[in-house]
């Protein structure tokens, strides 16, 4: 280990009171940047959980419509039958969706309500705990925690699409921050919607070997007024449509956070420099080069940081597996993007910080040290 890593370990070390405001405040600044990149994956991450679960390889809308959330989808019901023609496709399940409030009692929630053919190979729910897997007439299948959160249960009925349904089922997984997901029968659906036939999208599976975007492709080409997408990009569209809505919220968190870092890490190595002006006074009046100084603040910064940056990592994860025991339906997904982001700023911030004491070091008098009275 160099000289100039010994010596700003040392300095680091000499008061560990200072040491440790450091660290806290670099852990807290870049926890709140880490923890806001974790909810913002989570939340992105949940809002996709039915289209990643839904068990389609492609999936067919209205013209123009390429995501789930805060969209309508019509297509006439002879739709399927063409979809089901083109080559590449191996099976299909029409299912109705609507963005609904189901209800029980005091509690609402804002829900997905997903029609579901009888029989249905896809669309369904993925992780039924308790009850039945297929809503038949006049039933419905509920996220358990918003069973939980609304006491009900098996048999109890819920307000959905504005009628009552049977609750025969619940799910596990089908909840994020913003909504949950809700299963009643596509013949129910129909009817309280009114109106001719349609179907909002065909979830299709494709012929083993058969690539989902050529299969997608092609049922554009053959089938008019529609828009086909692989499940993996129906997923990505609907990411990004979160990362639009919440981008400018996180962009200001993050530079809050990054500002309350750098101010932290300046000031904590501004103090520890000035302490240390005699030492260093010293150093330079026995022929220490400027370099040579620079090299010992620069590595207080870095190795501050790099301290505040491992138990700020560290603290997220714990906090990631606080939420994930609560009732909240929140999920925090912390990814090697955020990770090496904020790993970058980190370094960033202990560059920033060492501009000031470079400069106090690079004006310091060497006779400082014989100066009767100097700071200590």
């Amino acid at each position: 280990m160099s000289a100039t890593w010994l010596l700003a370990r040392r300095n680091l070390r000499g008061n560990r009171f200072r040491l440790l405001a450091s660290v806290g405040g670099v852990a807290l600044a870049l926890s709140l940047t880490l923890a806001l990149d974790a909810i913002y994956a989570g939340v992105a991450n949940q809002l996709t959980t039915y289209i990643d679960e839904a068990g389609a390889d492609v999936w067919v809308s209205q013209a123009g419509v390429r995501n789930l959330h805060m969209v309508a989808s019509w297509l006439p019901e002879d739709v399927v039958g063409e979809v089901r023609g083109v080559d590449g496709v191996a099976g299909v399940t029409p299912i109705l969706y609507a963005t609904d409030t189901i209800g029980a009692g005091d509690e609402r929630a804002v829900a997905y309500v997903i029609g579901l053919p009888a029989g249905a190979a896809m669309g369904g729910p993925w992780d039924v705990v308790e009850g039945s897997n297929t809503p038949g007439p006049g039933e419905v299948i509920v996220d358990a925690g918003f069973a939980e959160r609304a006491g009900v249960s098996i048999g109890d009925s819920v307000s959905v699409l504005g009628g009552e349904a049977r609750v025969v089922g619940l799910s596990r997984g089908t909840a994020s921050l913003v909504n949950s997901v809700a299963f009643v029968s596509f013949d129910d659906f129909a009817a309280m919607r009114g109106g001719p036939p349609l179907v909002s999208f065909v979830l299709v599976s494709i012929t083993p070997g058969a690539d989902p975007d050529a299969v997608a492709a092609a049922v554009e080409r053959q089938v008019p007024g529609v828009t086909a997408q692989s499940s993996a990009a129906f997923s990505v569209e609907e990411r990004q449509l979160v990362m639009d809505m919440s981008a400018e919220v996180i962009s200001i968190m993050n530079v809050v956070g990054f500002v309350v870092g750098l101010a932290v890490v300046a000031l904590t190595v501004y103090v520890a420099t000035l302490a240390r002006r005699r030492e260093y006074g010293a150093l330079k009046a026995l022929g220490a080069r400027n370099r040579y100084l620079y090299g010992v603040v620069l590595s207080q910064a870095f190795l501050s940081v790099a301290i505040g940056f491992v138990v700020g990592l560290a603290f997220t994860g714990l906090l990631g597996l606080a939420v994930a025991q609560t009732s909240l339906n929140l999920r925090l997904a912390l990814t090697a993007a955020s990770i090496v982001k904020v790993g970058i700023v980190a370094a960033i911030i202990a560059g920033l910080a060492a501009i000031l004491p470079i400069r106090q070091i690079a004006g310091l008098d060497p006779a400082i040290v014989f100066r009767k009275g100097a700071a200590t």
